[in-house]
């Protein structure tokens, strides 16, 4: 599974109910759960007992959730929750009908990767010890590119950043093409000017 070695797999159910009785979501939370999310298991082991990687100081193991669902979407809030539930280093497999999707948690935001069929899924174990083996997966699932030398937060705080300013300047620019009036026009032209400075800072910081 996911192109790991056989010694990785492992087949734990994790029963809601028992998730609900020991950690007692608030009943928005729990109802929101309850409607996407059909199934839980653990079945996979990433550590230094079933592969041939050391730990680190941070990360003795890190774990593959499969969430089986009953909707093709999973809320983030969903994925924010089990995170902090369970307090251990999760790839959650979101798998509904025959397709998949791998999410992680970190730097305080849910990280998704695109969709696949069940059986594409392969996941890279690259590094020198767990802990950049992790961030790897990470950087993997979110589409990060680590080569610039940042840190692996600073990049997911940068790109969503990046992404919501990008965003913003497509919606001003939208506006101002359809805006009749001319100094209006001006004023959007502008905000779209100093968003693009400030996108611009990112993109070269």
């Amino acid at each position: 599974m996911f192109g790991l070695p056989k010694s990785t797999e492992i087949n734990k159910l994790l029963p809601k109910k028992a998730v609900f009785y020991k950690f007692k979501p608030n009943p928005a939370d729990r109802k929101l759960f309850d409607e996407q999310i059909s199934r839980l298991a653990i079945v996979a082991e990433i550590s230094p007992q079933t592969v041939s990687v050391p730990a680190s100081a941070d990360v003795s193991a890190v774990y593959i959730i499969l969430v089986t669902l009953k909707t093709d979407e999973c809320d983030k809030k969903n994925i924010v929750l089990l995170s902090k539930l369970i307090d251990q280093r999760m790839v959650f497999a979101l798998q509904y009908e025959d397709t998949m999707r791998l999410a992680v948690y970190r730097a305080e935001r849910v990280l998704m990767s695109e969709r696949k069929k069940f059986d594409e899924w392969k996941l890279n174990l690259r590094g020198l010890d767990l802990g950049v083996v992790w961030e790897n997966i990470i950087a993997e699932i979110g589409g990060i590119d680590l080569t610039s030398g940042k840190g692996l937060d600073d990049t997911i705080v940068a790109n969503e950043r990046k992404e919501k300013l990008t965003k913003q300047i497509a919606a001003l620019e939208k506006k101002a093409m359809n805006e009749r009036q001319p100094r209006r026009k001006w004023e959007l032209a502008n905000e779209v000017k100093k968003l693009r400075a400030k996108l611009e800072e990112i993109v070269n910081g």
